[in-house]
């Protein structure tokens, strides 16, 4: 009898969604799975902002912070395959990883979330707001389009930021990716918002081709150890290629940029003609000059062409210069 794959996830709600669309999608293909819960840094730590995590004694880097435990089972032969939101994901991943898969991508624009209707549909509101999120990207467009913003920090799941925000009165809104509150049956896109707990949440999505998203934002990745081939060929089978190129890209785009997890950058994919041309916006902000005005650029290239379309990307950028 073969022995299931076993897979590795957070405990998150969204995780756990996550793992178990994963799971059903093999299931489909005759591959039996067995999902086992690791608790990561970030899991352990909801009190620490994201950039403490590269502080102190034993700092963790760059996206590592929900990755690294994961990884610590993969390499004990604990589990055969994790499953991550691939936008928390490190852009290089250590020797003998790699991402070998994506489900099909969910809708990728950010929403903003609040109790106040006022302004939800007359975004210069922000200017005089105080919005909360966890993300340097956010963060930073935030301010640069709505000058006048305030920033707060907020950590927790997605439940956790939502009562956050309902509690809280100084914050006049909260942002989050629409996959998440999607995936969780927290909100549903044809209605301009939610209840959640007994109070209703107005909800507004920002366009990904004005508020770029984070790079591989919606799209739910499968790690391996790069000598499994048994996970490997399992997850080929369900592996959605149009998916898989994109964040490739994507990330290709973040390598090249070094970028780590307090670099303000977006980018927003799609494909052309058919699928057989790659477009690419992107919107970077300096980490140590916030004022200054970011480096955009779109650019196009045939869908195998990903180093050609990075190129064109970052022609014009010197780093410190934007």
């Amino acid at each position: 009898m073969t022995q299931p794959l076993i897979l590795g996830t957070r405990g998150s709600d969204l995780a756990l969604t996550q793992a178990r669309m994963t799971e059903a999608a093999l299931q489909k293909q005759g591959v039996d799975v067995r999902i086992e819960i690791v608790r990561t840094i970030g899991d352990k730590r909801p009190d620490l902002k994201l950039s403490e995590f590269s502080q102190g004694d034993n700092p963790v880097v760059d996206k590592g912070i929900f990755t690294k435990e994961l990884e610590e089972a993969l390499i004990r032969g604990e589990i055969d395959f994790a499953v991550h939101s691939l936008k928390d994901v490190p852009t290089e991943l250590g020797d003998g990883f790699e991402i070998c898969a994506t489900l099909p991508r969910a809708a990728i624009p950010d929403v903003l979330l609040t109790t106040e209707q006022g302004w939800v549909t007359d975004l210069t509101g922000l200017s005089q707001a105080t919005v909360a999120t966890s993300s340097v990207r956010r963060a930073r467009q935030l301010r640069w389009l709505y000058p006048g913003v305030l920033v707060d920090d907020i950590r927790g799941n997605v439940p956790t930021r939502i009562r956050k925000m309902i509690e809280n009165p100084a914050w006049n809104a909260i942002l989050l990716a629409r996959a998440g509150i999607e995936r969780l049956g927290i909100y549903d896109p044809s209605s301009p918002g939610f209840d959640f707990e007994g109070t209703w949440v107005h909800a507004i999505e920002l366009p990904e081709d004005s508020f770029l998203p984070a790079a591989g934002q919606g799209a739910v990745a499968m790690e391996i150890r790069s000598d499994n081939d048994r996970a490997r060929e399992a997850l080929a089978t369900i592996n959605d290629e149009p998916t898989f190129q994109r964040v490739r890209a994507e990330r290709a785009f973040l390598a090249r940029l070094q970028a780590g997890c307090q670099t303000p950058v977006g980018a927003y994919t799609w494909l052309e003609d058919e699928g057989k041309t790659m477009a690419m916006s992107v919107r970077v902000f300096e980490e140590t000059t916030p004022d200054s005005e970011p480096h955009e650029k779109v650019a196009q290239a045939p869908v195998d062409a990903v180093e050609e379309l990075v190129d064109a990307l970052l022609e014009g950028y010197e780093k410190g210069k934007s």
